[in-house]
């Protein structure tokens, strides 16, 4: 079944590879449970960019949400709905084909956005939760700390990093030679698939240089948060009331959910024992991570905001009743 050219093709101007394109079979185990996957993932798909394009809007239309906690949300949404956009539409259309190739450079755009979106996603968690260190911690030097000016560096540093993690993952993937077969065990252009289809003498050196570059990224974000919230509990464990240890957690709350949900099953992906593992396990698995983490989002954050719920209300109720507001 692989598609391999007579000659060779140039990749990257260094190494060279005689496949020309690549075989996604993720849901190919499911034949049975396509069209019901297809519904089921359209309509989840459908909700996220639903989701954050209604917190996207209420953010940007109301002014008293205007802070940086929620302008560190706006950019988390707008990740989120980009990180999806990379996976999930190509993911659909497999699903209803029975040819599921994947060019060369289609692949490798696929992995370098995916990447770049994905660990942007990662890096504004850990922003929003120095946010809520400084708030909690360092209530008087707030403004001074998240002034206008530091919070767009903050979010531009995210933004960059997302983009120099895309291109070292992508471009030391693509630069190793693919000789066949081009069958990916997966429904995307993932890492540890791709891998087991390249051959040469450095396969395994760039195995682990992006297995060590992508875990001491995660840790060194999933440490910094934990950082942030220890001395965030101290804190609030040093508040003499129950009402205003209620109300200092409860600010925390959404980002501390999600951060939990997307930490959780990253790890996941990324930590696992590397032990066999069938392709149906790799693939369900896979889909806690792309369809399901970016589904729970918008509605954590949604219901355990009540500043935005009630953003949310004011500005499209008012739109759709302006009569009744």
């Amino acid at each position: 079944m692989s598609h391999l050219t007579s000659g060779t093709a140039s990749m990257q101007g260094a190494n060279l590879s005689a496949v020309t394109e690549f075989i996604l079979i993720g849901f190919s185990t499911f034949p049975h449970l396509q069209l019901m996957f297809f519904l089921l993932f359209l309509l989840m798909y459908l909700f996220t960019l639903l989701g954050n394009l209604l917190i996207m809007a209420t953010i940007w239309s109301e002014r008293s949400l205007h802070n940086p906690m929620y302008l560190f949300l706006c950019a988390l949404s707008i990740s989120e709905t980009l990180y999806t956009f990379a996976i999930i539409p190509r993911m659909l259309a497999d699903l209803l084909s029975t040819h599921r190739s994947i060019s060369f450079m289609a692949c490798a755009n696929q992995m370098f956005f995916s990447f770049t979106f994905g660990f942007t996603h990662s890096f504004l968690l850990t922003v929003m939760g120095y946010d809520r260190y400084v708030a909690i911690c360092h209530p008087l030097h707030y403004n001074v700390l998240m002034s206008p000016r530091g919070c767009a560096c903050l979010v531009a540093w995210s933004w960059i990093g997302g983009l120099v993690m895309g291109l070292v993952v992508t471009s030391a993937i693509f630069q190793l030679t693919f000789c066949g077969p081009n069958e990916v065990q997966h429904f995307a252009c993932h890492v540890p698939p791709l891998l087991k289809l390249a051959c040469g003498t450095d396969v395994q050196v760039v195995a682990k240089g992006v297995g060590l570059m992508c875990i001491m990224a995660l840790l060194g974000c999933c440490l910094l948060i934990l950082l942030s919230y220890a001395f965030i509990v101290a804190t609030i464990l040093r508040i003499p009331s129950a009402e205003g240890r209620h109300k200092a957690f409860s600010t925390c709350a959404s980002h501390l959910t999600v951060v939990v949900v997307h930490y959780g099953f990253a790890s996941v992906i990324y930590l696992k024992p590397k032990i066999p593992q069938s392709l149906e396990g790799d693939t369900l698995m896979g889909i806690t991570y792309t369809v399901l983490t970016p589904f729970l989002s918008p509605i954590i954050f949604s219901l355990r905001s009540k500043e935005l719920t009630n953003a949310m209300r004011k500005t499209f109720l008012n739109k759709l009743y302006p009569e009744k507001m």
